[in-house]
């Protein structure tokens, strides 16, 4: 039973036992009144027949008359009158009365009085004894009365007091349901505060749980900073605040290989006589140099699709552009951009090479670097600022405009052209946690089936991710309740679809008709776009969670400085990004920051996951730095039985 029905309980019964009391003590001493007040009626009363009677000497026909007067006034119960001997001379009885009172009520509340007697007496001689005792049903009807008068009288008071102490329960109430809000978000993850209220003992616990969750924050978001210096330390050059030549390549990598891949364009660029430059005008303008072309080649990247710029080492740097781009566009941009910045630092002759090239998903990484590197060779051989791109085949069957791909996706919908495909994630004791299910959407009748990365960037420019996003989850649904054996599927969510106007209300609907598999629902949002809509996500995990499904976080780790956002969120687990994990058993820097990662996940009671494991010592590697299971292509189905 909760505490506020308790604290009813308590009111209800207390006020009831009060109002029993009081009505009870008030009937007691009503009746105590009545008897004592009957009891000295009839002494008065006997002594005055007495009296009477002894101016008459007792004469029995002026007893028998004086009796009869007295009793036929309907006030006696019964009238005797006896000689000194003992013997009746006179008695009258009344039969038994009609009373003004219930029965009930008169076998509980009996009048007991005392009745009266008198001596009739002449002189010093006695000349007999009156007995009498009045009637009790105007005392009971009395009692009767003040009965239900003080018993209206009491339930009044009581009504008044129950409103009055709903009035302090839910004075109470607001504030008491604060903490349990309170302690119950801590326990999902949701490090909150709530405002203090004005009742003392309340306002003490709310400032231990506030203090309490400040410190956790304090702790949180100093060991956040910590990490995001090693993990920029690890993965960035610290002259030009670029991403250095292993991180870009691990990243590289993943673009090429990973399932969401959309491919894009690799942007090679290197300037000219950097040796020289640092000969003739110091090592200081040198750096000065480079910290502009950083400048520029970063904000290329972000001017054209939200790039990943890199420093490779000390003249060359490059350019990851996602799909799709116009990679000429945005090279002979950065050429004039960077002629520009260069400027001041040249004397005479070339400033900048640039060689870009386009590539797909599955394509070779050696291949692409060797392509667009030859590419860039070519442009330097000229003598002067020049742009070329390297000839790859990039050329496929898909369509080419926005229209011809609105209509390929609606097809496919239309037509339930649309799949899971499934991976393991394996938990880092071997077994089986969930499946990672991403969508499979086929082009045509002939059945070429594309990833995700092929369809998604132009699904998101035409506004269908959220009618893609509740297909992928009603036949992630579907396959939870073919299989019920199974842990846990995962699926992803895309992040421009929680801005969509009634999406979560309508994953919500689809979930609720699927309520005994959503707690082996997983799904997950990209850490970039959680952080853009993060609103939206905050509201869409409260929702989800009260269905029971899991919620986490993909890709993550790039923008671990902005981690203190997420500690209201109530997450249930973290994959990173496989540009962390590519090669980690070989870098001491990422596994730093990798290693307090995990620790400060597990402080909060989240997991951690990899993506991408490539080999059997990243795996291992992992496994030693705390992760709690993985996915990627060294990542194997358990053997069952």
């Amino acid at each position: 039973m909760s505490m506020y029905r308790q604290l009813w309980l308590a009111i209800i019964v207390s006020t009831t036992l009060a109002l029993v009391g009081s009505l009870l003590a008030s009937l007691l001493s009503a009746r105590g009144y009545l008897e004592t007040q009957l009891s000295v009626k009839n002494t008065d009363n006997a002594a005055a027949l007495a009296l009477s009677l002894s101016q008459t000497n007792a004469d029995p026909v002026m007893v028998e008359l004086a009796v009869a007067s007295l009793f036929d006034s309907g006030h006696y119960e019964h009238i005797v009158v006896t000689d000194p001997l003992g013997k009746t001379m006179v008695e009258r009885v009344a039969p038994e009365p009609k009373l003004d009172a219930p029965a009930w009520f008169v076998r509980m509340l009996p009048l007991r009085a005392q009745p009266g007697h008198a001596k009739i007496s002449s002189g010093w001689q006695q000349l007999g004894t009156v007995t009498l005792a009045s009637h009790a049903r105007f005392a009971y009807a009395a009692l009767w009365k003040s009965a239900y008068e003080v018993a209206f009288s009491l339930a009044a008071a009581g009504l008044v007091g129950g409103y009055l102490g709903s009035l302090v329960l839910r004075r109470l109430r607001r504030p008491l349901q604060s903490v349990i809000e309170q302690s119950a978000a801590i326990t999902e993850r949701r490090f909150v505060t709530m405002p203090e209220p004005s009742v003392p003992e309340l306002r003490q616990m709310t400032s231990a749980m506030n203090a309490m969750v400040g410190r956790l924050k304090s702790m949180f978001e100093d060991e956040a900073a910590r990490l995001e210096a090693v993990r920029r330390e690890a993965n960035f050059d610290p002259l030009t605040g670029l991403a250095n030549r292993s991180y870009f390549m691990a990243r590289l990598g993943h673009a090429l290989e990973a399932e969401e891949s959309t491919g894009g364009a690799l942007v090679l660029v290197r300037l000219t006589d950097l040796e020289g430059i640092n000969r003739r005008k110091g090592r200081a303008a040198t750096d000065q140099l480079l910290k502009r072309v950083a400048e520029t080649i970063a904000h290329s990247a972000t001017e054209f699709g939200g790039g990943s710029a890199a420093r490779l080492n000390g003249a060359d740097f490059a350019l990851v552009l996602p799909a799709p781009v116009d990679a000429e566009g945005c090279s002979k941009s950065m050429l004039a951009q960077l002629i520009a910045a260069a400027a001041p630092f040249m004397d005479s002759g070339p400033t900048v090479s640039i060689g870009y090239g386009q590539f797909l998903p599955g394509m070779v990484l050696n291949d692409v670097l060797a392509g667009v590197d030859a590419a860039l060779a070519q442009a330097e051989s000229v003598g002067e600022d020049q742009v070329r791109e390297a000839v790859m085949t990039t050329r496929d069957e898909l369509p080419r405009t926005a229209e011809q791909w609105s209509a390929m996706i609606k097809r496919a919908m239309e037509n339930n052209w649309l799949r899971l495909v499934s991976f393991p994630v394996i938990e880092s004791s071997g077994q089986l946690s969930h499946r990672e299910c991403p969508l499979r959407l086929m082009a045509d009748e002939q059945g070429q089936w594309l990833a995700a990365g092929r369809f998604w960037p132009f699904a998101e420019r035409l506004r269908l991710t959220p009618a893609l996003d509740l297909a992928a989850v009603a036949l992630g649904l579907r396959e939870l309740e073919s299989q019920p054996g199974l842990r846990g599927l995962a699926i992803n969510l895309s992040a421009s679809s929680l801005d969509e106007a009634g999406f979560g209300q309508r994953l919500m609907t689809l979930l609720g008709t699927h309520r005994a598999v959503t707690s082996r629902l997983w799904l997950e949002v990209t850490e970039s776009g959680a952080l853009k809509h993060l609103d939206q996500f905050r509201s869409l995990c409260r929702d989800l969670k009260s269905l029971g499904c899991r919620v986490g976080l993909e890709h993550f780790g790039h923008q671990f400085s902005q981690i203190g956002q997420l500690h209201e969120l109530g997450l249930d687990y973290l994959k990173v990004d496989a540009s962390f994990v590519r090669g980690i058993d070989s870098h001491a820097g990422n596994a730093a920051f990798l290693k307090g990662l995990t620790g400060i996940a597990h402080n909060i009671g989240l997991q951690v996951l990899a993506e991408g494991v490539a080999t059997e010592a990243e795996l291992a590697a992992l496994v030693a730095l705390g992760f709690d299971g993985a996915t990627g292509p060294a990542v194997r189905e358990p053997r069952v039985g």
